[in-house]
């Protein structure tokens, strides 16, 4: 339909009081819309009850990426070497050897230094589109590496919650906010489908499975500013994937993916079949789903409710359509569900 096109056509009306602001507890006490496209069907549940709607002929493919401690607060240092302006850095991703993608609140420009602990700082290179800055980071005089870079993260830094949590992290955060099979750090927000999940034994006794890591982005919070959704350039996220989870995907017959994060790099790889030169083939996805570019290989996703007029609410409705999609989320606002990165989730099979 003409309206899938416009970005005006993927808006709905969000009570304030509807977006989570903490997790539930226990995580499987969150509320599960289920939703089975072949029979139109919508079940209320909860992720106690999670396997009893999930066939067992289904690959399930989960992203194991883990969340850094990406936000950091610090002070621009002024030409008589005084600490001047406060200023919050949200670490991005790695960029090359010596370069890092950040953002920054505040106002900076080329060569500006912060300091953000007594032998770490950053030296601003570039100012790019979207308010990402291109930095240099030093640790002891010297200029940093990854693996220095991301250590001092996690001694020093904070759980980057998303915007729309109007509170500062807390300690439960640090694991709230963190899926319990995480393993590869490098996110800078939580693939959030896998909040509601306190154990996964069940699920690798039953099911096949395999790991994907997707490094999920800053850029996943920034808004579509296009009317046509189609002119809209999403970010680049990195990814890995093993030969073994690869030949896994390709000759699944039915694929659940818990997660939009999961989702992209499946149809990523799909379309893009990976040539392996080892067991470990990474790349940058760069994949946008919505209605008129659908899924080709997804079956099923385990999703949560997304904002309003972004390009994850146009990944849901890629599998279900526009306004099966809108409908859904009408329905969860109905019954009370919580919306966003600690609030309930959706199955669509």
């Amino acid at each position: 339909m003409i309206q899938d096109l416009y970005l005006q056509s993927y808006d709905y009306t969000l009570p304030q009081e509807r977006i989570a602001t903490y997790p539930a507890s226990p995580r499987e006490s969150a509320k599960l819309l289920v939703y089975d496209r072949k029979k139109d069907l919508i079940t209320h549940s909860d992720f106690f009850h999670f396997y009893d709607f999930l066939p067992k002929d289904y690959l399930v493919i989960l992203n194991d990426t883990k969340v850094i401690k990406a936000r950091m607060y610090g002070n621009k240092l002024k030409e008589d070497k005084s600490l001047g302006g406060r200023v919050e850095v949200l670490y991005h991703r790695h960029l090359s050897d010596e370069r890092f993608l950040v953002q920054i609140r505040g106002k900076v420009k080329p060569h500006t230094l912060i300091i953000l602990d007594e032998d770490f700082s950053l030296e601003v290179v570039a100012l790019l589109e979207n308010g990402f800055r291109e930095v240099r980071f030093f640790t002891q005089g010297k200029i940093a590496t990854l693996s220095e870079v991301l250590e001092k993260f996690e001694k020093i830094g904070h759980i980057p919650l998303p915007p729309y949590i109007k509170r500062e992290d807390e300690r439960l955060d640090e694991s709230e906010y963190q899926s319990v099979f995480a393993k590869n750090l490098g996110a800078v927000a939580a693939p959030t489908a896998s909040l509601h999940f306190s154990d996964i034994s069940y699920l690798k006794s039953h099911y096949s499975h395999c790991f994907v890591t997707l490094h999920v982005g800053a850029g996943t919070f920034l808004s579509v500013e296009s009317e046509e959704i189609t002119e809209h350039k999403i970010h680049t996220e990195s990814f890995e994937v093993s030969k073994e989870a690869w030949e896994k995907i390709a000759s699944a017959k039915h694929t659940l993916c818990i997660g939009t994060t999961s989702a992209r790099v499946v149809e990523y790889l799909y379309q893009n079949p990976p040539k392996f030169e080892g067991e470990i083939y990474q790349g940058e996805c760069d994949l946008f789903l919505h209605p008129l570019n659908p899924p080709k290989k997804l079956d099923s996703l385990l999703t949560n409710f997304h904002l309003p007029k972004s390009t994850l609410i146009m990944l849901v409705s890629s599998l279900v359509g526009r306004e099966k999609c809108l409908e859904l989320y009408s329905e969860a606002i109905k019954h009370n569900y919580r919306f966003y990165s600690y609030g309930d989730g959706m199955l669509i099979l």
